[in-house]
């Protein structure tokens, strides 16, 4: 029971740091682009409305991505959603056209993570090895050192796994909203869904990490320390 007190305590003081965040987040990537889609809609239609609902987004994502600076799987979305984003907004078409191609970049992403299992190079291990080597060269080493450990390539590929098929039947349920829902009920819906299933890949990730990749990264760490003390 007490486990579990401390657990909802330490959930509810996340929510409190991450509330204003997310907060944020809500405001410029849903609250925004429907509020500009409403008010430009009538007057110029629903292509040049929906263009213009991409602006706050866009805007909002390159900042994010200037402010971080970082190579992880998020930030590899956002900069890609960038440039499709761009392409849809300069490149024309009808509203599903335009909604489409924003949304392609998910799937694509998901077939570079599949592809990249295929190859044999997951691209789980790269985006973890680039945070990991921001850390400390300690734990650089240490992440080096597990290259060829088998436990520790399969927990990579299963992640890398994950993801892609995450995000390709992403792709694909959104695909299907868009010709389900209004383009109005879209920008509201789309981004909800998005986010939800990023939040709990994101988790699960956070989840199996720690099941599957802390216990192995201690131990080489330990094995550093003692190589070092001898």
């Amino acid at each position: 029971m007490s486990d579990f007190k401390a657990r909802l305590a330490a959930a509810a003081g996340a929510a409190r740091r991450n509330g204003p965040a997310i907060a944020l987040e809500v405001l410029v990537n849903v609250a925004l682009p429907f509020a500009v889609f409403s008010m430009a809609s009538p007057r110029f239609g629903q292509v040049d409305a929906l263009l213009a609902s991409s602006v706050p987004p866009i805007l909002w994502s390159v900042f994010e991505f200037i402010r971080r600076r970082r190579v992880d799987a998020v930030s590899m979305l956002v900069l890609t959603g960038i440039v499709f984003s761009l392409l849809a907004f300069f490149g024309g078409g009808g509203v599903k056209a335009l909604q489409l191609r924003e949304k392609l970049v998910t799937g694509l992403i998901g077939l570079i993570f599949l592809g990249s299992v295929g190859i044999g190079r997951p691209l789980i291990y790269y985006l973890a090895r680039a945070t990991v080597s921001r850390a400390s060269a300690a734990k650089a080493a240490a992440f080096a050192s597990l290259r060829d450990d088998k436990a520790f390539r399969n927990a990579m590929l299963v992640m890398t796994l994950v993801w892609g098929f995450g995000l390709a039947g992403e792709c694909a349920l959104s695909i299907a909203l868009t010709y389900i829902l209004t383009p109005a009920q879209f920008l509201i819906v789309g981004p909800v869904v998005g986010y939800g299933m990023l939040g709990l890949w994101t988790a699960w990730t956070y989840w199996f990490a720690r099941r599957r990749l802390t216990p192995a990264m201690q131990a080489a760490l330990a094995a550093q320390d003692a190589g070092d003390a001898a």
